[in-house]
């Protein structure tokens, strides 16, 4: 399969090489005194760059998205306990990459994004892609996850132009966009527990690596 930005690039081009056609066209028209002629070749032009400009942010933005056919790790988090529910947590990207971040509470939370394409834009090289968001402590007991002090880190920095957003206000309109959708997945904290964060096209999922995180999880009763 072809990848999505070498598509979304060769889409920006066209336009852009449509623009410049249409530009050269409405100078033409405008040196024949052929004002109505060359109006409309100016505005076909004007609407073909901003195409381009469209596209051309879509793409940019895709670049953050890493595209996924089947089940695989997106991040491994190991704990360190600094405290009565309190942790470290180091993750691990497989892009090697690391980000700390502090926790509090009896288990952790990842969020992610996930855009799933039709058929047809699968057959275009688009697979499905997903962007991890944040990472959040929770609490088993829920009156204490009501009044306890929660945590919440984010994974990725504020994007200037959102394609989840864009899509989601106007997927009527865009063609191949299937789904749009959040998913989560979450497990208990323990002092030197490792587990490793999968995506697959039904969303998140996570495995202890560890003893230290089997034992947790095997001792685990979330409420």
């Amino acid at each position: 399969m072809g990848d999505p930005r070498l598509v979304v690039g060769g889409v920006a081009g066209a336009c852009v090489i449509l623009a410049l056609l249409f530009t050269r066209l409405s100078a033409r028209c405008l040196r024949g005194r052929r004002y109505g002629a060359s109006a409309m070749h100016g505005m076909a032009s004007l609407v073909a760059l901003l195409v381009a400009v469209a596209v051309a942010l879509i793409g940019l933005d895709l670049l953050t998205y890493d595209r996924l056919t089947h089940e695989q790790p997106a991040a491994e988090i190991a704990f360190n306990a600094t405290g009565e529910q309190r942790f470290d947590a180091v993750l691990d990207y497989p892009t090697g990459t690391s980000q700390r971040v502090a926790l509090r509470g009896d288990e952790w939370q990842i969020d992610a994004r996930i855009i799933k394409w039709t058929a047809f834009a699968n057959m275009l090289g688009f697979d499905a892609a997903y962007r991890l968001e944040r990472i959040s402590g929770r609490y088993a007991d829920v009156e204490r996850d009501r009044t306890a002090v929660r945590t919440v880190q984010a994974l990725n920095p504020p994007e200037r132009f959102d394609t989840w957003r864009a899509l989601r206000l106007w997927h009527r309109y865009v063609p191949g966009v299937d789904a749009l959708y959040g998913t989560a997945v979450y497990l208990p904290m323990s002092d030197s527990a490792r587990y490793q964060v999968f995506v697959s096209q039904s969303g998140l999922l996570a495995r202890p690596l560890n003893d230290a995180a089997r034992q947790a999880v095997g001792e685990w009763k979330p409420l």
